[in-house]
């Protein structure tokens, strides 16, 4: 059942947000993040905001964080919605459950993301500028002022397999086979795509996701079965 923004405000001691100063938040870290994108999120009962009597939507700190822990979830390991919705629902319940892969440890369920500049992310990585600028030259990494989760497991990867003599240069085909798979992921989103609707738009990158992941599955299931004939 929606809350009203009183009872919101009650039970959460701080001041509401609206759709507009909740993207302002989390743009940064979310470009693609919109209006249609939050009331999908709300239809899919990720985030339930409280409404005022006028019917706006108005989003406590705790919605804010649950929104960026749904978003961290499907950029960073691709996880589709019904997943994550089924993770927040057992911590809801007081469960502690995991996530696919151990993606998210449940202690640590609504932590912001750090993000890195250039140099926090070499140090931290243990690698150095020259096998930066390489990953980057190789579309490994992309180049961004600010770096996440997933860039500092690139690097400290590559800082690994720079040990066994794989340098970036030898990986630039991995770019390559992602623009293949996104070729493939447009092409299924075809009859989706062709409706111009908010609602479709937002069903689509949930679509493209939850392919993303299975993709990733199958390459995993390739890759572990030409290893056992080693």
């Amino acid at each position: 059942m929606a809350r009203t923004a009183t009872q919101a405000r009650e039970s959460g001691g701080s001041a509401l947000l609206s759709i507009g100063q909740v993207l302002a938040r989390l743009n940064p870290e979310f470009p693609d993040l919109s209006p249609s994108k939050l009331r999908f999120l709300e239809e899919r009962q990720l985030v339930t905001p409280a409404r005022t009597e006028s019917g706006y939507r108005k989003f406590s700190s705790a919605d804010l964080d649950r929104l960026r822990f749904v978003l961290t979830m499907q950029r960073d390991h691709y996880l589709p919605l019904k997943v994550i919705r089924g993770y927040l629902d057992d911590m809801d319940a007081g469960r502690q459950p995991s996530l696919p892969g151990g993606a998210t440890p449940a202690a640590s369920m609504l932590s912001t993301e750090k993000r890195r500049s250039r140099d926090e992310l070499i140090r931290e990585a243990g690698a150095t500028v020259m096998l930066f600028n390489d990953a980057i030259s190789a579309s490994l990494i992309l180049p961004a002022e600010l770096f996440g989760e997933d860039a500092l497991q690139v690097l400290r990867s590559l800082v690994e397999l720079q040990k066994s003599g794989i340098e970036p240069r030898h990986l630039r085909g991995f770019r390559a086979a992602a623009e293949r798979e996104l070729g493939l992921i447009e092409s299924a989103l075809i009859p989706v795509a062709r409706r111009k609707d908010a609602s479709s738009r937002a069903k689509a990158a949930e679509l493209a996701r939850e392919i993303a992941g299975q993709l990733e599955v199958v390459r995993g299931s390739i890759i572990r079965s030409a290893l056992s004939k080693l």
